[in-house]
């Protein structure tokens, strides 16, 4: 592997001798359960557990042929833009030396452009798929919400987050996609495609046959961006108008309470799901709190010597196993949900949300797709953001909108800037509209 340390393992696991896959290389992101394999979701309260069990995607992996040649590098449990959060290191990418790849799937997009995998599993939860697709300069699908199984998936925001594959081109992501879609009876939240009137042929979409596709153009989406980014993304409007599209501008008022929104549904969620993490049903316990090594579970993390024990295990616990990142999402969204502030926040945040998938319905009545930059900005020097943490949650302006309105959404190559930097375009589709993503999308990849 090169130094750009987009794997956190690499251990090898082997799928079926035959399939729709046999013979490619299908990169999985560390908050995907790996039986007998060690996941992480890059933190290291979870270091050295290993799952009992494969995430239903995995299973369609090792069914329809794919070898697993590693586990990705991510942010920490998902909570980053950038790929720096991983308790494993950051990430470079390494189609921009000094820049990050993105996040919190960068570790994914890093290993399919450098073609250190032929594809990559990421997840999505406010852009972290498109975002490093986008910096990486390769494409990445976001699943309309329960088209994809999230079963083993290591949870960050359930009402959020989606798997979706990462890929040189929109054919091959296409392909990655109708192996892991499709109901599953263990995620209730999963539907059949077929219930609303579309099939599992997506790489057969991927004609890039755009004659008569009408876009809308969000301006909401452009304001505020790059001017690098402005350009290039134009330029890319140009290319599918060349091929017989033609553009509109539409409004999306709310998305300007799109970013608050995200983060209060977001880290409320987190603050939620991360609770099991306390050293007794899940993560190492507290070593000093303990008296023991650092690696010691539920059986030694003093229970049994009062109340007061407890508490000291239970918070030495979460203070050595998350990071800085993780901490302050976790406390934020405690905040958002306790007595006194729920309505105040949480609930605002969840009306919001409703007013924001309503413009987008409403968008996508008088277009067949709605396009924008991926990400605002071209990608971030390393370390720039991190002493910026409002600066990084901003840059999720574009991306953050589509998980509350739960649509499908595809990042593709739309060009470099004058220096070199990757730009993504992004498609946006109606609900189960992936096909139209896809034949949009492959238009320019």
């Amino acid at each position: 592997m090169t130094d750009y340390n987009g794997y956190i393992a690499t251990d090898t696991i082997e799928g079926a001798e035959d399939g729709p896959l046999a013979g490619k290389t299908v990169a999985v992101k560390d908050n995907i359960s790996t039986k007998d394999v060690q996941t992480t979701a890059g933190s290291a309260m979870l270091e050295g557990y290993v799952p009992p069990y494969d995430a239903t995607v995995v299973e369609r992996l090792k069914d329809a042929g794919a070898t697993i040649p590693g586990k990705t590098n991510m942010d920490e449990f998902g909570m980053g833009t950038t790929t720096e959060t991983s308790a494993y290191g950051a990430v470079e990418n390494p189609v921009a030396e000094g820049r990050v790849p993105g996040g919190s799937s960068g570790g994914s997009a890093a290993v399919v452009a450098a073609g250190d995998a032929d594809l990559a599993l990421g997840s999505d939860t406010g852009g972290s798929i498109r975002c490093p697709a986008a910096f990486c300069g390769v494409v990445g699908i976001k699943p309309t919400y329960g088209l994809v199984s999230r079963y083993g998936l290591i949870a960050y925001a359930n009402s959020l987050e989606q798997i979706g594959p990462i890929a040189p081109s929109v054919e091959d992501a296409a392909e990655l996609l109708a192996v892991i879609a499709g109901p599953d009876e263990r995620d209730g939240t999963t539907r059949d495609a077929r219930d609303n009137g579309t099939d599992y042929e997506f790489a057969a979409a991927a004609d890039g046959d755009v004659d008569g596709l009408s876009i809308g153009v969000p301006t909401e989406l452009l304001d505020g961006a790059d001017e690098a980014v402005v350009e290039t993304f134009w330029d890319a409007i140009d290319e599918l108008e060349s091929q017989g599209a033609s553009y509109h501008e539409v409004a999306l008022p709310s998305v300007e309470h799109a970013v608050e929104a995200y983060y209060v549904i977001a880290m409320s969620e987190a603050s939620s799901n991360l609770a099991r993490f306390d050293g007794v049903r899940y993560g190492t316990s507290g070593s000093e709190a303990t008296g023991g090594s650092g690696d010691e579970r539920s059986e030694s993390a003093g229970v049994s010597g009062g109340e007061g024990n407890w508490n000291e295990s239970f918070a030495q616990a979460r203070e050595e196993g998350f990071g800085e990142e993780v901490k302050r999402r976790v406390l934020l969204g405690t905040y958002a949900l306790s007595a006194g502030y729920h309505d105040k926040y949480y609930k605002k945040a969840q009306d919001a949300r409703a007013w924001v998938k309503q413009d987008f319905d409403e968008a996508l009545s008088e277009a067949d797709v709605l396009a924008s930059p991926t990400m605002p900005v071209p990608p971030m020097k390393r370390g720039e953001s991190l002493s910026d943490p409002l600066t990084m949650y901003l840059a999720d302006a574009n991306t953050t909108p589509v998980n509350l309105a739960n649509l499908p959404a595809i990042s593709v190559p739309a060009g470099e800037t004058d220096d070199g930097l990757p730009v993504g375009l992004q498609l946006v589709g109606p609900a189960f509209g992936e096909q139209t993503i896809i034949r949009a999308g492959s238009a320019l990849a």
